[in-house]
């Protein structure tokens, strides 16, 4: 549903900017977005942050364990060459999955290095990253449609055919928020999901909440340099530099909340 409003809203712009043509135009676009996200979303994210194979027996032997417990394929690992630690799963499906992570993450310690691994792991189970990773391409493609609405009133002057300057303002206002808004519902309700999942998989949800409290902290001090804030919310903390503007369009649950809720959590452990 989060999906199909994104599209419709990318249809509407596409009036605005071009008429009926211009709605063409973005029903061809919003086609090709959403084949290209389907099938080569994991390897356009992991190539925007140089992600390479990852060779570390410890880690691959977490994922292979997490992997058997949440039943599903066991996704390829990632590095990414940042101090920060944080990590993201993409991918279309359980059977095309990866996580990628930093070096920095490799440097939590092991009990809390587990549970964020368990959280990514949860998303792949849940079948998060597709949505996720679509929502944010056919979100940046809306805010970049804005833009040129943006060139078209205050650049090229009063636009000829259907629409109006308004029509046109209300795209540069409206659209780009739209779209954050959106991508804040998907997320939200994802990160929630994942953190419950990961925690009953690991039974130590006080583990994720310490590793999400460092991740954090770290992320604050050092955000990440390189990168494109449409995928913040595939990171299982925003890794991006924070200030009043972005946090009105947080795409993650407050960090507090979500440390709130994981140490609420009580999980019986079976017996041997």
């Amino acid at each position: 549903m989060l999906l199909g409003t994104l599209t419709v809203i990318f249809l509407a712009v596409g009036w605005l900017v071009g008429g009926v043509v211009g709605m063409g135009i973005a029903l061809i676009l919003a086609v090709f977005i959403n084949f290209l996200t389907y099938w080569y979303s994991d390897r356009i994210v992991l190539k925007m942050y140089r992600a390479k194979p990852l060779d570390n027996m410890n880690v691959s032997k977490l994922v292979k364990l997490l992997s058997k417990e949440a039943s599903i394929p066991v996704p390829k690992v990632y590095l990414v060459d940042s101090k920060t630690p944080n990590a993201f799963a993409t991918g279309r499906d359980p059977r095309h999955s990866a996580v990628a992570v930093t070096k920095g993450l490799l440097d939590l310690p092991f009990d809390e290095l587990k549970a964020v691994l368990a959280h990514e792991i949860a998303h792949i189970r849940n079948r998060d990253v597709l949505v996720a990773t679509m929502a944010a391409s056919l979100g940046a493609a809306i805010s970049y449609l804005a833009q040129i609405g943006y060139w078209m009133i205050f650049m090229g002057g009063e636009r000829k055919g259907e629409g109006s300057i308004i029509g046109l303002v209300l795209i540069v206002i409206f659209a780009p928020l739209a779209a954050v808004l959106i991508r804040m519902a998907v997320s939200r309700s994802c990160e929630y999901r994942a953190d419950w999942v990961g925690s009953l998989m690991t039974k130590q949800p006080k583990a994720l909440a310490s590793a999400l409290r460092s991740i954090s902290d770290s992320a604050r001090h050092h955000p990440l340099k390189h990168g494109s804030s449409a995928t913040a919310h595939m990171w299982i903390v925003n890794p991006f530099h924070r200030d009043w503007f972005t946090k009105l369009f947080a795409t993650h649950p407050p960090i507090e909340k979500r440390i709130e809720r994981l140490e609420g959590m009580v999980i019986k452990r079976g017996k041997k």
